[in-house]
């Protein structure tokens, strides 16, 4: 198999996400910087990639694949080591609920083309819409961190699981727009552990930022 090809906006949650598991899972891959600023996401050569013109998408031998989580499951299922998504029944569900809290109820509020329809649509200032993104940030990390208690290092246990490449995109976004992290003991510990593995740190927005 060739290496896959990441489309990806170095900012972007969802392919944060993508860039951590293909870096658990050991794979090298090639990145296609596509800038959402720029409106990459909208020319007529990606949506043929992606009919939805999100980001990320990768590209695996003629199969193209979108979505960050079907990608991931992807991903687990063509390199099942390590495993991301618990393989039993209770700590699948558990792993599961912990991600899709950030990636359905906290990210779809507060990603960009929902902020710029804020701004630019509604007319919202700045200061409001930064109300908005971390009042979401805040009610979500509220269930999260009592649906992790207990957990340690990492929010999957012993390992990082999915719940952990969701979290610390999500993380990185709450300090971006100073939202206070003193409830969320748990959730910043795990993010902290898992921070500390290559894997992560490597994925990280100021470590793939394409030169100006």
């Amino acid at each position: 198999m060739s290496d896959p090809i990441l489309h990806d906006y170095f900012r972007s949650s969802a392919s944060y996400r993508v860039r951590i598991a293909l870096n658990l899972k050991g794979l090298d891959y090639r990145a296609v910087p596509t800038s959402l600023l720029a409106g990459d996401q909208r020319s007529e050569a990606y949506l043929a990639l992606n009919p939805q013109g999100f980001v990320p998408a990768l590209e695996v031998d003629g199969l193209v694949l979108t979505q960050s989580f079907a990608i991931i499951d992807w991903l687990d299922r063509a390199y099942p080591e390590p495993r991301l998504i618990p393989e039993d029944a209770a700590p699948r569900a558990g792993a599961l609920a912990m991600a899709m809290t950030i990636g359905c109820d906290i990210h779809p509020l507060n990603n960009l083309r929902v902020l710029k329809y804020l701004t630019v649509d509604l007319g919202l200032r700045d200061e409001i819409r930064d109300r908005w993104y971390r009042h979401w940030i805040i009610e979500g990390f509220t269930a999260l961190e009592a649906m992790a208690a207990g957990s340690g290092p990492f929010l999957g246990g012993e390992a990082p699981n999915i719940a952990d490449v969701f979290l610390v995109p999500q993380m990185a976004n709450a300090r971006r727009f100073d939202v206070p992290l003193d409830d969320f003991p748990t959730l910043v510990a795990c993010d902290a552990a898992a921070c500390a593995l290559d894997a992560f740190a490597a994925a990280a927005p100021d470590r793939v930022k394409p030169a100006d």
